[in-house]
């Protein structure tokens, strides 16, 4: 039976998502769009991000582990106001980072990561501009995967 790793395993694992959300942290304080939404975030917020993207990805249960969950992470949205432009511009700068960080760029993966930042930064706006969390405080962590794709596009067959 044919081996697919998890997208956590295809995008490089803990450490590439902690590099990856480093450096959207460190643009999005000067960005002019996104600035006033992240200007606060703390280390450990980022270090908090990285390790629910990671467990989301199908990598190890850090976030969770560590006294985090789902309805913790809508509840940090929660009546924060974010626009539909806002959501666009974080979408854009996390892709141009992914890019320059060589995350990989086959089809099978950049559609399946793209549909979970699509999803993700949607749920967000929705929540940020709710006033209240229609979710239960157990709520399951999402689990993201290939999606139709059958896993990644290996030229070698294995």
């Amino acid at each position: 039976m044919k081996h697919i790793p998890t997208l956590y395993q295809w995008a490089g694992g803990l450490e590439v998502i902690k590099e990856l959300i480093t450096k959207f942290y460190d643009k999005v304080v000067t960005d002019d769009v996104l600035k006033d939404l992240f200007t606060h975030m703390s280390e450990e917020h980022q270090i908090n991000v990285a390790r629910f993207i990671s467990e989301v990805l199908g990598g190890p249960k850090l976030y969770t582990e560590n006294g985090g969950s789902h309805f913790g992470m809508i509840k940090k949205h929660f009546q924060k106001n974010i626009s539909e432009e806002q959501r666009r511009r974080w979408m854009n700068l996390l892709l141009e980072i992914a890019n320059e960080l060589k995350l990989p760029d086959d089809p099978e993966f950049r559609s399946a990561f793209v549909a979970y930042l699509e999803w993700g930064t949607r749920l967000a706006v929705i929540n940020s501009n709710s006033d209240t969390i229609d979710m239960a405080p157990d709520e399951p962590m999402p689990k993201w995967g290939w999606g139709e794709t059958g896993g990644p596009y290996n030229p070698n067959g294995n």
